[in-house]
């Protein structure tokens, strides 16, 4: 037989070591007997047993067996089952076990130890491509706001008070001195890479004397403050005497005709020049309304050639008590004045700039404004305000004199850095100040600090088990804030190209706590709606926690560099008290002396610090470790079309304007619905197509910054001046212009730059879309 022949070459060829002897050969030769036979049996007509003897024997050239028409109940192993249990077999074979069977061993043997192998080898390549390339956790958004729960209930009123007061126990010392025990606070709290960075700036200040005040009809001499010249008030109240003053105005002494022109707008400026000469005469002028930088250029312009500055009490809230107090303010736009456009670092070509206007600008106390105006006692009544206005009839002829002295002092900031794990080179800056300034400006430098450094507490605590922030966290306290911004200016143009990619938002805490009544946030276009969102999480835990509206308008301190140079996304909170009326807006240009205790009256148990607090660090945790950008496209374009409403010039129209408008809203629609809504799932969330998506985001409000601005308006035209306008600031300027000089030159440039803006950011979010396409396409 073939199957018997087979065997027997392959036996005498392969010389088997278990056939040795002739009765192990016939066992052998029996047994494959009964295989045959049980071969013969129905169901196994098309089993190849040439190949299966060939596979046992270890042949590896042979052709792979045929299984397909094996049923599964005549399977070799069955059939061998059967064959054990024959008695015939057992007397047939009993002393080893045939070779069939311990090759199969082998073979069950070598194949579990290629699985095994397979499967460790398997386990370490899924083990590494996991680490490398993480899945998008499911989990994560809810992860995320527990941590921000866990972060921010360790902020607490006690804490945020104990480190006021703490402040507040700093000795009257130089910006370095000051920063540099900010720097070991902060380094306590457990933040490691702090440092200073110091510059050397011109600061314009008080003179050895008092400025003062003269009426040339009595002789009688005053201070700013209002009362009279002698030296018993003057050593009294010195430094609230010398600092009574407008930094960076023109110096000297200035004898002419007072002139009231209220608020100095551009209707007041028409109705004054409609009845008198104005050319060096000095004008009265009520702070507030609209920017004062804006309002001296237009005197200026006018040919005035000196300014008594003064806040009208029916102008100011209530629970104010500054009636008796001049103030200071600075007419510095922002930065060192001796180095404009560029930062004020070692060799670099210093400006020859004393002062920064033609103008010699004095701020004066309602009460002098009152004597001034000889407003009579009985005209201020009980049951309401009069606002101060001066006679019609009259002349009055004063004497100016402004002696304040320019000098190079170095200033410090404090810049601290906590680094993120997934996005270290994207910055998340938090700001607040320091302030030298004797009592001016009050005490909400400290207040502004201590907020910062309870939120570095708070976040070190996390820190140390073993958290980080997806993005870098930038802690800074900057220095000559009072004098225009100085610090932060500077900081910023001397790291500009590192900032110009790497800033996603700024987070600022200028003067967090200057009223009891409102919490009054504002936010840029992008970010307003998670100001509101950041509201609702923190009144989770509160009965009464009513939100308050978040607008986009222009506010003071150090977020100015960020926003109208830089063109990054920026929000603030503050409590403030209920406005008395319109015209109420930068009022705050002002820094009042204010006592000591002023702070803890307002807030005595310190809660609206810990809000505010809490709000401004759920802001920043959100930006600093939401995997996407929590930026909203389409409110920008939202903002922009409302900002359109009701601009005109005469006859000139904004077709063009409202019909790019119209499109950018479309990309913008697009833009939300096709990629953000996707990137906020975390199944589709995937890491490239994320970054791509960030860095639309980061750079949203970059093309609304236009080229030129008036003086004291912002260059980023997604800012408001205030609430009371839904205009853009630089067209309403323009159409002020217009009336001023009756030519539609200037609302035609504006016009311009508006519309250039818009165009460029709705080109922007179409090429962000066509990006994506692309990219979706060539993956495909």
């Amino acid at each position: 037989m073939a199957y018997h022949k087979v065997n027997a070459d392959q036996r005498a060829q392969g010389h088997s070591p278990y056939l040795d002897n002739d009765e192990l050969q016939a066992t052998a030769l029996e047994l494959e007997w009964d295989m045959e036979k049980e071969l013969e049996e129905p169901g196994f007509d098309h089993f190849r047993l040439d190949g299966a003897v060939q596979h046992h024997l270890g042949n590896s050239q042979s052709p792979d067996l045929d299984l397909e028409p094996i049923q599964p109940s005549s399977s070799p192993k069955g059939r061998f089952q059967r064959l054990q249990e024959d008695p015939d077999y057992i007397s047939h074979y009993t002393r080893q076990t045939p070779k069939s069977n311990r090759c199969s061993f082998c073979q069950i043997l070598k194949v579990f130890c290629i699985t095994l192998i397979l499967f460790i080898f398997g386990f370490v390549i899924g083990y590494y491509a996991r680490k490398k390339c993480p899945s998008p956790p499911a989990s994560q958004e809810p992860s995320n706001h527990h941590t921000y729960h866990e972060i921010l209930k360790e902020i607490k009123a006690e804490n945020i008070q104990q480190l006021y007061r703490d402040l507040l126990q700093f000795p009257r010392e130089d910006d370095v001195d000051i920063a540099m025990k900010i720097l070991v606070q902060w380094t306590s709290q457990g933040l490691e890479d702090v440092h200073l960075v110091n510059y050397s700036v011109l600061l314009d200040l008080p003179g050895s004397s008092s400025n003062t005040v003269t009426l040339k009809a009595s002789g009688e001499c005053f201070y700013p403050s209002g009362q009279q010249c002698n030296r018993e008030t003057k050593t009294l109240h010195s430094q609230d005497l010398l600092y009574s003053y407008a930094a960076y105005s023109a110096k000297g002494t200035l004898e002419a005709e007072l002139v009231d022109t209220q608020y100095g707008t551009v209707d007041d400026l028409i109705r004054i020049q409609a009845i008198t000469n104005v050319t060096n005469k000095i004008a009265l002028l009520k702070l507030g309304q609209s920017p004062l930088l804006y309002k001296l250029s237009l005197l200026e312009d006018a040919g005035f050639g000196g300014v008594l500055l003064y806040a009208d009490p029916c102008d100011l809230p209530k629970t104010a008590d500054v009636a008796d107090k001049a103030f200071m303010v600075s007419l510095n736009s922002g930065g060192d004045p001796s180095t404009p456009g560029y930062a004020s670092i070692d060799g670099s070509y210093r400006q020859n700039r004393p002062n920064l206007t033609k103008l010699l600008v004095q701020p004066i106390s309602a009460v002098l404004a009152k004597k001034l105006v000889s407003l009579p006692e009985d005209a201020v009544q009980k049951d309401r305000c009069i606002p101060l206005q001066m006679p019609a009839t009259g002349r009055k002829i004063i004497s100016l004199n402004i002696q304040s002295v320019t000098t190079y002092k170095e200033i410090s900031n404090v810049i601290g850095y906590l680094k993120g794990t997934v996005f270290p080179d994207r910055y998340v800056i938090i700001g607040s100040h320091h302030n030298s300034l004797n009592t001016y400006g009050g005490q909400e430098w400290a207040s502004s600090t201590a907020i910062i450094t309870a939120f570095i507490q708070a976040l070190m605590l996390k820190v140390r088990r073993g958290w980080r922030p997806d993005r870098t966290i930038v802690f800074c306290s900057w220095g000559g804030t009072s004098f225009g911004n100085i610090g932060s200016y500077e900081w910023a143009e001397d790291l500009k190209r590192v900032l110009q990619r790497n800033v996603v938002a700024y987070v600022s805490l200028h003067n967090p706590v200057r009223g009891n009544s409102t919490l009054h946030p504002v936010a840029s276009p992008s970010l307003q709606q998670l100001a509101a969102e950041s509201q609702s999480f923190n009144c989770v835990e509160k009965t009464n926690c009513p939100g308050s509206n978040v607008s986009s308008v222009q506010i003071q301190g150090d977020s100015d560099y960020f926003i109208n140079h830089l063109g990054v996304p920026a929000t603030q909170f503050s409590y403030e008290d209920i406005k008395t009326s319109e015209t109420s807006s930068f009022l705050s240009e002002a820094l009042f002396p204010v006592p000591t205790r002023k702070t803890e009256e307002l807030d005595p148990s310190f809660g609206l610090h810990e809000t505010i607090a809490k709000l401004t660090g759920h802001v920043t945790l959100q930006i600093a470790n939401e995997p996407v950008l929590p930026f909203n496209a389409l409110d920008i374009a939202l903002e922009v079309q409302n900002s359109l409403k009701g601009n005109s010039c005469g006859e000139v129209e904004v077709p063009q304007l409202l019909a790019v408008a119209s499109r950018l809203r479309d990309t913008a629609e697009l833009f939300q619905s096709d990629e953000m809504r996707p990137a906020n799932d975390p199944k589709e969330r995937a890491p490239v197509r994320v970054r791509m998506l960030n860095d639309v985001l980061q750079s949203l409000e970059k093309s609304f910054l236009v080229h030129r601005a008036p003086p004291g308006l912002y260059r980023n035209i997604l800012y408001r001046l205030d609430e009371r306008t839904s205009q853009f600031s630089v067209l309403l300027e323009a159409l002020e212009h217009c009336k001023l000089h009756q030519s539609n030159e200037t609302i035609q440039a504006a016009l311009s730059e508006v519309l250039n803006s818009i165009n460029s950011a709705q080109v922007y979010f179409k090429a962000g879309l066509d990006v994506f396409e692309t990219t979706l396409a060539g993956k495909k």
